[in-house]
């Protein structure tokens, strides 16, 4: 295995932010830690690379037992940080030439790799640009170059696409499918569903601390949520509270948010039919996702 985690716990201040995780990621995948915020998603990620103590289970990354030759591990994992740590006073290629060093790496040998680690991340013509310079999409794909300086067998990506915009989420998930077409075994946390359902083999969704899920993006959908969705908006008519309550039984199960309603349904068209002859209420009908089973395993309610 690429990690195996057993029975893994971690407490801070009487809080138990992580309670008895276990998981084993497949080397050449991609796998997923999927959970709100405070789910102890990053506390995770830290666990396994060394860089907090766990206080109980067993943690082996690439066939290394962490936190005792975490560092040894550490030197075939490269790591793409939630925050960008990118050093301003350097430019995109002295970025890239300094991480080497903490990897123990002859200059020339980093240099050599520079121009294909920037073409990677299709900064090629910035190699010489200072990081203020950078767009947010530039800096974080000159994170995940920086992440592959020393070649690593293991990419852990905290995050990686927030606050882009869809061409650099979309170009980031290219970059990332071309890792795992490689060998490389991804280890991924995300609060976009989409992103999980289109690069993870296979995920868990953990909730204050413990797993309550785990499968690939197609088995949890089937297992957890009925095949389709149809949301129901009322248009100031305010209507939908009758609409819901006369016509709940078309559906396996309701779910009512602000102005909306989710009909969740085994066979849709009754419900569609009736919402043709329903003024005052637009709908949207489309197949059932990953995002519908994360709501309905950890709910609706606001996590800060």
């Amino acid at each position: 295995m690429a990690l195996d985690v057993a029975g893994l716990r971690k407490n801070y201040a009487g809080n138990e932010v992580v309670a008895g995780l276990s998981f084993a990621v497949e080397p050449g995948t991609c796998f997923g830690l999927l959970g709100p915020n405070g789910a102890g998603k990053t506390t995770t990620l830290r666990l396994c690379l060394g860089l907090t103590a766990p206080d109980a289970g067993e943690i082996r990354l690439a066939g290394r037992p962490i936190p005792a030759e975490a560092q040894v591990a550490r030197a075939k994992v490269g790591v793409v940080p939630q925050f960008d740590n990118l050093d301003p006073d350097f430019s995109c290629a002295e970025n890239l030439l300094v991480f080497g060093r903490y990897f123990g790496l002859k200059d020339a040998d980093v240099r050599r790799r520079i121009p294909a680690l920037l073409d990677f991340a299709s900064l090629a013509n910035k190699a010489e640009a200072r990081i203020a310079t950078l767009s947010g999409g530039m800096k974080r794909r000159l994170t995940l170059a920086r992440a592959l300086v020393a070649d690593p067998d293991i990419v852990f990506l905290d995050e990686p696409t927030t606050g882009l915009d869809p061409q650099a989420r979309h170009l980031i998930w290219e970059r990332l499918k071309q890792l795992k077409a490689a060998g490389k075994t991804l280890i991924l946390t995300t609060h976009f569903m989409d992103e999980a359902e289109r690069l993870c083999d296979r995920l868990i969704v953990i909730d204050h601390g413990r797993k309550i899920a785990e499968g690939s993006p197609r088995e949890l959908i089937a297992t957890h949520i009925e095949a389709q969705v149809i949301e129901v908006f009322d248009e100031s008519s305010g209507r939908l509270p009758e609409f819901t309550e006369n016509h709940r039984h078309l559906a396996a199960r309701v779910e009512l948010s602000g102005d909306t309603a989710f009909f969740y349904c085994r066979e849709p068209q009754p419900l569609l039919a009736a919402l043709a002859g329903a003024d005052g209420l637009r709908y949207l009908h489309r197949a059932s996702n990953l995002e519908d089973v994360f709501i309905k395993l950890t709910g609706r309610e606001l996590r800060d």
